[in-house]
Parts: structure tokens; C-alpha cells; sequence
């Protein structure tokens, strides 16, 4: 421990919340991503996030420096995000409610209707801190939207094990004295934890890895994708899916898997009549857009976030989320007519 963060902590201890403030900042971003990917969703995370800086500050005495600073908040947070899931009353399920267009019977209704994005902008910082040596995913897969859904259906005590071990790779021994457990049933949760991720398979499993962000390859599909939505035009759009490409837009637990069907849910939203302009963001390392319906006043209304998951030069998934989560993205509700 530097004699800076030691006198910091003498501070802290001493009621000086500046030095607290300064203390936790460099984990503050990480420990966020953390919530989100335990909830899995971006409001229930700024609530756990707020509840564990709270509780940080309020039992800072007790903070006797026997682990790192780093194990203490996640210790704290995991525990919030544990109470949080437990009490928590999920948002229900929301029924169609596009007018004037007609979904084709959907060929699964999803579970996680609650997931929300998590803006790119935000992961500024989250990855700072080197994985432990027990991670075994990429950062980039550990925030995606398909592996934070697949997480989301595990008991909470094995999300916790699963997320503290494989993806930020703490020891088997700190997960357990940050659960209060034995390192035998930390050990017994990982194993069951990874068993339930292998029984629901990654809408990317199979597929050729995602190009690189911001890569030639990555803005080339992207332009197809803008240009095939803006202009309606099915035929190049259907080219750019995958076979088993997936659908899905909560919360409402539609969800479509494979490219007839897929090809069918977009016909019937062009069909309608409905035109949208896209406006490019990130959210979860992936592509992302705010969808905006052309308005008879000339006027483009936010209706939505569309999220892609690519496979090579192709579009594995799709997204889409309700307008309400454009301002997390900087987007505005309206844009001007063109």
C-alpha cells in the first residue's frame, strides 16, 4: 500500500469524504459493470451501485485492510446485487404493442424480459484492473447482451460464484470469504453454475467470432444494415442475417430464431408502412442504434435501440429494446425532418 492511499484511508476513516470519493473512483466503473452484469439490468444497477457506495462509506471503520480495497467493494456490491435479486420485483413481461402491424407466432417467449443495455460510453475505466488468473472468458464476450441474458436464469449465488471466478477471476478462497462460504461450496456452486450456462448455448455459439470493433470489417456490415433498415429493403436485409439468426425485444418475450421467420417478423414491419432512420452508438461492445420512426410531420420519433450480434460479415442476433433507454446513449427523442 502506498503511503498516498494510506493516508487516504486514514482520511476516509475520519469522516473526510473527499478522500473516500478519491479512494473509490478508480473502481467505480468497474464495480457498475459488475451490478449490471449480477442484474442485468441498467437501472437496477445504478440502484445497486448507489446502495454499495453508501454502505462503503457508512461501514468504512471496518474496512481493516486485510484484503485489497478492490475485494472489499466487490465483496460489498456482490452482496447488494445478491439482496437486490432476491427482493426484487422483476418488470413483467409487455404485450405487442406496435399498431397497425401483426407479429407471425413467435417461436419461443424469452424469460430475461427485464435485460437492458449497457452503453458503451459507460466502459470507459471498467476494464482497468487486470483479470485475475482463474477468468476464462474475454472481456468482450463477459458484456455482451447474450451472455449477460444467459447468466440472468442462474440461481443468484451461482451468478455471483460464476461472475467473481471465470469472469473477473478472483481466487476460489477470496470468493468465499466474500460470500461467507466455504471454498467447497463456492467450488460445488461454480460447477453447477457452469453447467446451467452450457445447458442454455449462446445465440453466438457456433458462429465465426464477431469482427474487431470499429474494424473495416465491423463498419462494412454495419453500412448494409443502416442502408437495407432506412430504405426497407428486405431482400439485402435477409442476406445479411444467419441462418439461425435470433430476435428478440424485451420486455416483451417474443423471440424469433432463424431467417424465414426472421425475414417474415421484418416484412410485416415494413409492410405497414413504417420507415425509421438509425443513428449509430455501442451498448455492450456490440453495434448498436437508435431507431427512429419517420413521422408525417417530418419529424423521426425514437421508438427503440436495436442491438446487433455479428458472426464474421453476417448478423447472428437482434435487439431491440424500448425508447425509454435512448438517453442512457445521448440519443434524443426526436430528430429533425430530412
Amino acid at each position: 500500500m502506498t503511503t498516498n492511499m494510506a493516508d487516504l484511508i486514514d482520511k476516509a476513516r475520519a469522516g473526510d469524504g473527499e478522500a473516500f470519493r478519491e479512494l473509490i473512483a478508480p473502481h467505480r466503473r468497474e464495480l457498475q459493470l459488475h451490478c449490471y452484469r449480477m442484474l442485468g439490468s441498467f437501472q437496477d444497477a445504478e440502484d445497486a451501485l448507489q446502495d454499495t457506495l453508501l454502505s462503503a462509506w457508512q461501514g468504512f471503520n471496518g474496512f481493516e485492510g486485510r484484503a485489497s480495497l478492490r475485494t472489499w467493494l466487490y465483496r460489498i456490491a456482490t452482496n447488494r446485487c445478491l439482496n437486490a435479486r432476491r427482493t426484487a420485483s422483476r418488470r413483467p413481461a409487455k404485450a405487442w404493442d406496435i399498431p397497425g402491424v401483426e407479429p407471425p407466432e413467435p417461436t419461443g417467449r424469452g424469460e430475461v424480459v427485464w435485460l437492458e443495455p449497457f452503453p458503451d460510453s459507460l466502459l470507459d475505466g471498467a476494464f482497468d484492473a487486470p483479470l485475475g488468473p482463474d477468468a476464462i472468458y474475454e472481456r468482450t464476450e463477459s458484456i455482451s447482451l447474450a451472455f449477460v441474458t444467459a447468466m440472468q436464469v442462474l440461481p443468484p449465488r451461482q451468478l455471483a460464484v460464476l461472475i467473481l471466478r471465470d469472469v473477473l477471476g478472483f481466487g476460489a478462497k477470496e470468493v468465499a470469504e466474500m460470500l461467507d462460504s466455504t471454498v467447497e461450496s463456492a467450488n460445488s456452486a461454480l460447477k453447477r453454475a457452469r453447467v446451467g450456462l452450457q445447458r442454455r448455448p449462446l445465440p453466438s455459439v457456433g458462429h465465426e467470432s464477431p469482427p474487431v470493433a470499429h474494424s473495416a470489417q465491423e463498419r462494412a456490415i454495419v453500412a448494409k444494415f443502416v442502408g437495407a433498415y432506412e430504405a426497407a429493403d428486405l431482400d439485402t436485409l435477409v442476406t445479411l442475417l444467419t441462418d439461425d439468426v435470433f430476435i428478440s425485444m424485451p420486455p416483451m418475450p417474443l423471440e424469433y430464431q432463424g431467417r424465414a421467420i426472421a425475414a417474415r417478423f421484418c416484412a410485416g414491419i415494413f409492410g405497414a408502412g413504417r420507415r425509421f432512420d438509425l443513428v449509430a452508438t455501442r451498448a455492450n461492445g456490440q453495434p448498436a442504434f437508435g431507431a427512429y420512426l419517420r413521422g408525417s410531420d417530418g419529424i423521426s420519433h425514437g421508438i427503440g435501440l436495436i442491438v446487433l450480434t455479428l458472426s464474421g460479415d453476417r448478423i447472428c442476433a437482434m435487439t431491440r429494446f424500448e425508447n425509454s433507454v435512448l438517453p442512457w446513449f445521448d440519443l434524443p427523442r426526436r430528430l429533425p425532418g430530412r
